[in-house]
């Protein structure tokens, strides 16, 4: 057994795709400290800066005061507390949705949704560059699952009519809402009507657009004016939190209380954490200048990069990827731009497919225009450099 592990590693070693972690040693806002050396930081989900918000902060240490900092048992054990029903009715009122449900993260969130409510008579559509959680969730419940191609409508209805004669009871498609890697959104309005026209549920990872997609911060339904069957999203990103919920009808959360391993059979999320969330909710619906300045921030971002004629994604989101094409490239240039202050990651198979690795760049309502002239201009003198030396 010891034999296989090692040679596996070496394998992945040899595909350029063994990953390092790099312990962060101190953090104030965007600034970062790795390794001893002081950075700009342009990896973080934190879109909104308010993962150091004094609000938030203060949130969290009353509910530990008063709570304690773990919170000691599952939820039907006696850890669903007032403060976790406050924040799901909060969520309520701010997606428009009957019920909301607070897990300990997104991804058990995701994972919940389909193996909960999902059966071996029943199907499962996802995009092909779904987040790993609703591939996984895909993969491990009982339902048949197949992938169509991304963002690409006529793949999806095609797969759909093939399976119009099979013995399917329910059918589910599955996509994330801004797509983690590649930044660009789904398209949601011709899904919900896809949705529809084939009796199928629509569920949408929201994870990286609520809070900054739509003028109140409601997310994609927002952005497009329409809504998904069920939602879920994460309070790590634009909230800078920890955790996830799902919102959906009365019988689906209902359905995710009854059925849910992923809920059941974990320790609530910490009260403090949820007081935080919700403290974070209450800020990104109050302080609309946040957003406000994030967006001038990516149209800035795009603008240069355009200028510099930079090889960056299509995106008008926070998620603005700069393609380099091979792992090993991509590593050279992330460490590049570290030996220059800057702290970008490379994003390489299997998160990514084939040939197509990149640096993430995330951008946040904290960055200013400095920021933004200084990443791209040193990131084009590592584009060339690499170019000479290939």
């Amino acid at each position: 057994m010891s034999i296989n592990l090692e040679t596996a590693l070496a394998r992945h070693k040899k595909m350029k795709r063994y990953r390092v972690r790099s312990v962060l040693q101190s953090w104030s806002g965007i600034q970062r400290t790795y390794q001893g050396k002081n950075c700009i930081s342009f990896s973080s989900n934190d879109y909104l800066g308010l993962a150091q918000h004094p609000d938030v902060i203060t949130a969290f240490k009353q509910a530990a005061d008063e709570y304690g900092i773990g919170s000691g048992s599952s939820h039907f054990l006696g850890a669903y507390s007032s403060v976790h029903r406050a924040l799901e009715e909060a969520l309520e009122d701010f997606t428009g949705y009957p019920r909301a449900l607070v897990f300990s993260t997104g991804y058990m969130a995701n994972l919940s949704v389909l193996t909960a409510l999902l059966t071996r008579h029943d199907s499962v559509f996802g995009d092909r560059l779904n987040h790993a959680s609703l591939i996984d969730a895909a993969r491990f419940c009982a339902a048949t699952f197949k992938r169509y191609q991304h963002n690409h409508v006529a793949s999806l209805v095609n797969q759909l009519c093939r399976t119009q004669t099979s013995s399917a009871r329910h059918t589910y498609i599955v996509t994330d809402g801004v797509f983690s890697m590649d930044g660009d959104l789904a398209a949601l309005p011709d899904l919900v009507e896809i949705a529809r026209k084939y009796s199928a549920t629509l569920f949408v990872d929201d994870a990286h657009g609520v809070g900054v997609l739509g003028k109140k911060g409601r997310g994609i339904s927002e952005y497009f004016n329409v809504k998904p069957d069920i939602l879920s999203g994460s309070f790590g990103k634009a909230f800078g939190c920890f955790g996830g919920f799902v919102v959906g009808s009365e019988s689906i959360i209902e359905n995710l209380l009854q059925f849910s391993r992923p809920y059941m059979y974990t320790t609530a999320l910490p009260p403090a954490i949820a007081r935080a969330a919700y403290a974070s909710l209450l800020l990104l619906q109050a302080e609309d200048w946040r957003r406000a300045r994030l967006h001038s921030v990516i149209s800035y971002f795009k603008r240069v990069a355009a200028q510099l004629a930079l090889p960056i994604l299509p995106s008008e989101t926070a998620i603005q990827p700069l393609l380099v094409g091979e792992s090993d490239s991509a590593m050279q240039l992330s460490a590049y731009l570290f030996q220059q202050g800057y702290w970008v990651n490379a994003i390489r198979p299997p998160t990514v497919p084939e040939g197509t690795s990149r640096l993430r760049i995330s951008l946040s309502a904290l960055h200013s225009n400095r920021d933004i002239d200084s990443l791209l201009e040193q990131a084009a003198i590592g584009v060339k450099l690499l170019n000479t030396s290939c």
